[in-house]
């Protein structure tokens, strides 16, 4: 009874947490239905053609009803989501509100794209369609066996590979009347599909049904995109555009590898007897998608002594889902030897929730890699790359930055890699934090995060353990050191003055770092004066665990002090890197500006919400303004009072419409320690993390598209007078 009434009550709490957050995204639950209805599960010996059901349409917006206006296109994923140097590529694109768009929008330079069809969502067949399609698979499947060497032939077993209703259909010829199926990536060139084509086919019809469908990724879009042959390798932003709306961005990355998309059926539990698909040639990027209990495999020939890396890209391409937990799509991978034995297994990279797998190979011969969800879950938007093979690998950059105008080459290690260190640039204009890769021999590195500071900067010196090998520094100063193994503590010696403010801020989890960071001040007698553990920090809110310290204190008399710097849970290595600033308070701020995507009429007004990350104590007014863009822009309401950390400002629009997309460029002003300073805004998207948490994260650019104004209500017009009957003779009025 207890169990029954809990169970009653979880359900309730989940009903109305939905309900909530739908109303919270704009859209309505349809009213006297469960917020995701499920649609009954067929029989396993259902047709195919049968399985395949309507998906709902999703409510309009709140907006657009007040408005009047169609709500914008909005994308739930891209797959694949990459491609290499010089290639074209075609990818999908799923989302909502998707038909109409016309346009494709690529951060960036080096990348052209175009639309090239829209699908509607797939809807369920008549029994024309369902005996259509049957006859087009086993017509296929037919021509395709017949063109096997008969040994092979031989081997094939129509019963696994087909369904009942698929095998007994009759190859005939094709009726008077022509029978289209609907228009649908999965019915396109069926007679080209191989034997593995035909087989994931049908089953993926037949399991269509049991997926709970989802409005928000229900659209599908095809687009190709063209790739120069220089176009810089990394992160791209992909937005899909009409003539009154924009999207918002999914993340995109152009690699150097030669590109594999999955071919299913690839779930080792499906013993397929079927012709053997040739092993991957490495080294190769794969793209994926899995679906609910997916289970993802890749062949490839190895070599003994080969250093294997798997690197995934899965929360990477898109970090938060709002309606699923924990928040994104948590890939597992694992390496099995030709006897399936498990040699590797990864399911994340310290705290990066995508994993990174290495592995020495014992031996020549055949090797699988396997890709799943931590616990199984999967739908369209868990979308992965995976870069295999014998790659360079960076786990560790010293120092981790330098001060700006110096040169500073710094030491790298890890896997794969041909040389064991890396310049850093460290111009005066740019970042505080920066990125960079290692590129050789056409090969090129993950992405590293290093500093860029302002203060002098010197290097830790061991042995520093304990009072009375404590380093000695002068402030300000950011040193560079390492807990180079479990239980390591770092001490530096400062002398500090009565009512002098020092802070401490330890910068490592923000760079790469497997650091948790945890910092101490002690005066010379030993007595703690303040210390800390985590610090949040708004411009990092990818972060899963916010692990560098900072410390503010005021010191109580004049006398030399200790900081102590150690990893709160114990742990140490070389990868272990840090920068240590110490120094008075420097007042400061930045600026975040959501949503990055505006959609707006001519002479219309929107909101924006500004956000200010405040540091160093400073706590006055800033002013905020539009910087460098087009005349017809206005931005008023532009002051972040003393003491508030966000406001909400309106930007009016041009009288005139502009048919491409402009980037938005907002900035703020104040007056730090007398002198007036100007900081641009960085632009972020509010995303929602499994139902509740929200998160500030960054994108490369803010854009604004500025269309017609909206049609005005006209007047009814009145009904038309019906012409009089002519009376005829006799007849009386």
């Amino acid at each position: 009874m207890t169990k029954s009434i809990s169970l009653a009550i979880l359900l309730m709490f989940s009903c109305t947490v939905l309900a909530l957050n739908l109303r919270a995204a704009g859209e309505e639950p349809a009213k006297g239905t469960p917020p995701q209805a499920e649609t009954a599960a067929p029989s396993e010996t259902a047709s195919p053609a049968e399985s395949a059901v309507p998906a709902k349409p999703a409510p309009p917006a709140k907006r657009a009803k007040k408005t009047g206006q169609a709500p914008p296109p909005h994308l739930g994923y891209l797959y694949p989501a990459g491609g290499q140097q010089g290639a074209t590529v075609t990818l999908f694109a799923g989302g909502q509100y998707l038909n109409g768009v016309k346009h494709v929008h690529v951060s960036g330079t080096g990348i052209q794209g175009r639309v090239v069809h829209a699908y509607q969502p797939l809807r369920n067949l008549d029994a024309d369609q369902r005996r259509e399609l049957a006859r087009q698979i086993r017509e296929a499947w037919d021509t395709r066996l017949a063109a096997l060497p008969e040994a092979e032939r031989a081997g094939v077993s129509l019963s696994r590979a087909l369904p009942l209703n698929v095998r007994s259909a009759k190859v005939a010829p094709e009726a008077a009347t022509e029978v289209k199926l609907p228009d649908h990536p999965l019915f396109n060139n069926i007679a080209g599909k191989d034997l593995w084509e035909l087989s994931h086919l049908v089953r993926e019809l037949q399991r269509y049904r049991k997926r709970q469908q989802n409005a928000q990724l229900g659209s599908l879009v095809e687009i190709e995109l063209t790739i120069d042959a220089d176009a810089a390798p990394g992160g791209r932003e992909i937005r899909l555009g009409r003539g009154n709306g924009l999207s918002n961005p999914m993340r995109f990355q152009v690699g150097v590898l030669q590109e594999a998309n999955e071919q299913e059926p690839n779930n080792p539990q499906e013993k397929l007897k079927l012709p053997s698909r040739p092993a991957i040639t490495l080294p190769v990027t794969l793209n994926g998608q899995i679906t609910p209990g997916d289970v993802d495999r890749f062949r490839f020939q190895g070599r003994q002594g080969q250093q294997l890396m798997a690197a995934v890209s899965a929360r990477g391409l898109n970090p938060y889902l709002a309606d699923a937990v924990p928040g994104w799509f948590q890939a597992v991978v694992s390496l099995y030897d030709a006897k399936g034995k498990e040699l590797a297994y990864a399911d994340d990279y310290y705290f990066n929730p995508d994993p990174v797998l290495f592995c020495t190979l014992p031996e020549d011969g055949e090797y699988e890699l396997e890709i799943r969800d931590a616990i199984y879950r999967g739908r369209e938007d868990f979308v992965y790359r995976v870069s295999l093979g014998e790659l360079p690998f960076i786990t560790r950059v010293f120092p981790a930055g330098g001060q700006r105008g110096s040169e500073v080459n710094a030491e790298i290690a890890g896997y794969n890699l041909p040389v064991l260190s890396l310049p850093l640039d460290l111009t005066g204009e740019g970042p505080d934090i920066r990125r960079t890769r290692l590129t050789t021999e056409g090969r090129v590195s993950n992405e590293i995060l290093y500093a860029a500071g302002d203060l002098p900067e010197m290097l830790e010196a061991e042995p520093n353990n304990g009072v009375e090998a404590a380093q000695s520094v002068a402030l300000p100063v950011t040193v560079n050191g390492v807990i180079n193994e479990a239980g390591d503590e770092d001490v530096f010696v400062f002398e500090g003055h009565a009512n002098e403010v020092v802070v401490a801020e330890v910068m490592a989890r923000r760079l790469g770092s497997p650091l948790d960071a945890l910092v101490r001040l002690t005066d010379a007698g030993g007595n703690l004066i303040g210390w800390n553990d985590d610090n949040k920090d708004k411009l990092s809110e990818l972060l899963t665990h916010h692990a560098d310290a900072l410390l503010t204190a005021t010191l109580p008399s004049d006398g030399l002090y200790r900081v102590q710097v150690l990893d709160a849970q114990g742990k140490g290595g070389a990868d272990w890197v840090y920068r240590l600033t110490l120094a008075p308070p420097k007042p400061d701020f930045s600026l975040l500006v959501t949503p990055a995507t505006l959609n707006m009429r001519t002479g219309g007004k929107a909101e924006l919400t500004v956000h200010a990350v405040r540091r160093g104590g400073f706590d006055g007014d800033i002013e905020v303004l539009l910087a460098d863009m087009p005349p017809g822009f206005v931005l008023s309401g532009g002051l972040v009072p003393a003491g508030q950390e966000s406001v909400q400002v309106t930007l009016s629009a041009p009288k005139r419409p502009r048919p491409m997309p402009t980037p938005l460029h907002v900035a703020g002003r104040a007056v730090l320690d007398g002198t007036a300073v100007e900081r641009r805004a960085l632009p972020v998207e509010d995303m929602m993390q499994a139902f509740l948490p929200r998160h500030l994260v960054p994108v490369e650019e803010a854009l604004v598209l500025v269309s017609g104004a909206a049609p005005k209500p006209g007047r009814a017009r009145p009904a038309a007078k019906k012409p009089r009957k002519a009376k005829a003779e006799g007849e009386t009025p």
